[in-house]
């Protein structure tokens, strides 16, 4: 592969949109880290700079000076091959380094790849380019998602910005869509960026199946509220169950009862409920509580992909009722990049789809997101099957 001016016009457009996701933010906003699965802004800038550093600038571009010592140190997440880190629920205590010193380090590790990329270089390079740039749209997602937790953590629930549309309306009306019995095939084919927990391209046998064509609302969630669905055990796994008890969970998170009417955190602030709109921010557990209160159960990963081209979908993470696992043949890559996505399968239930907070060139219907069953900070949300 050679590199073609598009993909460094990629890297630098990718960098740019990061910066862009925190021009609303106040300097305060930028450290806060209210629970440890939301990491700070800051952190976010910094970490998405590190792996360009880390991966590319410091063993393959002779001459070149890290930016600062410790940095490595502050800004690895999880790689273990890499050395020590700093505890991730520390990384709302780091005041130092500064916004503005990682601003600096982005700049320096930005030009420094420019400069380097200038030559031809080889095709595992060019590779570990496009695996840093997607790496960094993964973070966007997960720092816009963050921004909202920070924000709508606030007593004072202040707005990120007016222009963000997070509750976009599917006008189509509910219908079910008939799958044929018979054997699909599922995993990444085309010639064009995954990762590696897409490939291992294979053949699955399907039962007969019914998938809804639109997403569950935010009017249809309220039903299984007023039927106490948050108080009626028989809907949920014991250890749904015992969240809900424990957690004191009554609705989907940003939900606010106010004078008797539903009101709903958002990036524009807080608004009331739009009925309309598909309902978002619920758990696996909170999924799979409406799904057999409905009747019916959440698709599995692969009936979910089978689908495709019958139902519009990416304005929510959707919960299915796979288990996070690899497929056939699958093969995590030497060293530490290996440590990306192979060590987290266990314990962890696939998303399927995407997000209003995905950015734009990073959504695929083959793309396995993976959460653990109680998160509910992303926008995610569920699609019905039976």
């Amino acid at each position: 592969m050679l590199l073609t001016d598009s993909l460094l016009d990629f890297f630098i457009e990718t960098r740019r949109y990061s910066e862009q996701l925190c021009e609303p933010l106040e300097i305060e906003d930028y450290v806060v880290q209210p629970i440890v699965d939301v990491s700070p802004p800051k952190w976010h800038l910094g970490h998405t700079t590190w792996f360009f550093e880390e991966f590319i600038l410091k063993p393959h571009m002779s001459g070149y000076q890290i930016f600062h010592e410790d940095f490595s140190f502050v800004f690895n997440s999880y790689y273990e091959a890499v050395g020590k880190r700093v505890v991730r629920t520390d990384r709302g205590n780091l005041s130092r380094p500064s916004v503005k010193k990682v601003y600096a380090y982005r700049t320096h590790v930005t030009e420094h790849i420019r400069q380097f990329f200038e030559k031809e270089q080889s095709k595992e390079l060019y590779d570990i380019l496009e695996i840093g740039i997607h790496h960094e749209k993964q973070h966007q997602e997960l720092l816009l998602t963050d921004i909202k937790y920070i924000l709508g953590n606030n007593p004072l629930l202040p707005e990120y910005s007016k222009g963000f549309e997070g509750h976009p309306i599917e006008h189509h009306d509910q219908d079910w869509i008939l799958m044929d019995e018979g054997i699909y095939a599922i995993g990444h084919a085309e010639d064009a960026f995954c990762y590696d927990n897409e490939l291992g391209r294979h053949k699955v046998y399907l039962h007969g199946y019914q998938i809804a064509n639109k997403l569950v609302t935010n009017a249809e969630y309220l039903e299984f509220m007023a039927d106490e669905g948050y108080h009626r055990h028989e809907f949920w796994h014991a250890e749904g169950w015992d969240w809900v008890q424990q957690q004191g969970i009554e609705s989907p998170l940003y939900w606010h009862d106010i004078d008797g009417a539903w009101h709903q955190y958002t990036l524009a602030g807080l608004l009331r409920l739009n009925q309309e709109a598909p309902v978002t921010h619920i758990s696996y557990f909170e999924a799979f509580a409406y799904a057999n209160w409905k009747g019916c159960r959440l698709p599995t990963e692969f009936e979910w992909e089978a689908a495709q081209g019958f139902f519009p979908w990416g304005n929510r993470w959707e919960w299915t009722e796979s288990a996070y696992l690899p497929y056939p043949g699958y093969k995590k890559v030497a060293g530490a990049l290996g440590e990306y996505n192979g060590k987290f399968m266990v314990n962890q239930k696939v998303l399927r789809g995407s997000s209003v907070a995905t950015p734009k060139k990073h959504a695929r219907h083959t793309y396995r997101n993976f959460f653990q069953t109680n998160l509910r900070w992303q926008y995610t949300g569920l699609r019905l099957a039976q």
